[in-house]
């Protein structure tokens, strides 16, 4: 079986595929309309998010019968199109949850402590200690929707850092755990000072976090996404 990669990754990936007899294309330059062309010839596909397989694409790919893909979500690639041609789509929903959980946590503390803007403003001469005092992590409710692999692992980080609770919401039920305790969305927007978005791209959490979303909170609040961007209307 071959399988062509159209997105570098670690070496690893290609190596194992080897070891159980697959043959490994590699193609990182080609334009998508030249990867069309020569689809056919393939077996399997990885990607990561150089463009969207969409159903144009799946046309030509008669004999495709995996996509893999490097990441989280599967919302770059025509879900039911490939589902009705038989082709299996397996992603890595765990493969980078630690470095999303720092990511996130690095992103709130330069939030609270006016980092960027702080370091703008030093490079150009200026230093504004009053205008850029910040706040602290002591004390405050932190709300996540979404508790899977990303949520649990930005949970597990707050540890140490002396919140006063962290609470999840989350539409599967039975989630929560030692670091974070499941509550209905009603308690969640009328407790907590800030709000980390950690679901995947679906027709349901496309732009969840609304202005009428907004306003059910009962206080102000800080919001981080590292979900995707489709997911709060800016």
């Amino acid at each position: 079986m071959k399988i062509l990669h159209v997105d570098k990754n670690h070496p690893l990936i290609i190596a194992q595929f080897a070891e159980l007899g697959f043959q490994n294309d590699e193609d990182y330059t080609s334009s998508k309309q030249e990867i069309e062309q020569k689809i056919n010839r393939y077996d399997g596909l990885i990607i990561r998010s150089r463009f969207s397989i969409d159903n144009e694409f799946l046309k030509k790919a008669t004999n495709l019968k995996f996509i893999g893909r490097l990441g989280a979500g599967l919302e770059n690639i025509d879900v039911r199109h490939a589902e009705a041609n038989g082709i299996f789509l397996a992603a890595a929903p765990e493969g980078n949850r630690n470095a999303v959980g720092e990511h996130a946590l690095g992103m709130l503390l330069s939030l609270f402590n006016n980092l960027n803007k702080a370091d703008r403003e030093v490079r150009s001469g200026k230093w504004d200690r009053e205008g850029n005092r910040g706040v602290e992590l002591e004390g405050k409710i932190i709300g996540i929707i979404g508790y899977g692999n990303m949520g649990k692992a930005f949970a597990k980080k707050l540890r140490g850092f002396d919140v006063d609770e962290v609470i999840c919401y989350d539409i599967k039920g039975g989630v929560g755990d030692e670091n974070a305790r499941q509550v209905g969305i009603m308690e969640l927007q009328s407790r907590i000072d800030v709000l980390s978005l950690h679901v995947p791209q679906t027709e349901r959490t496309i732009a969840m976090i609304d202005t009428e979303f907004i306003h059910n909170f009962r206080n102000p609040f800080w919001l981080l996404n590292t979900a995707r961007g489709k997911c709060v209307v800016t």
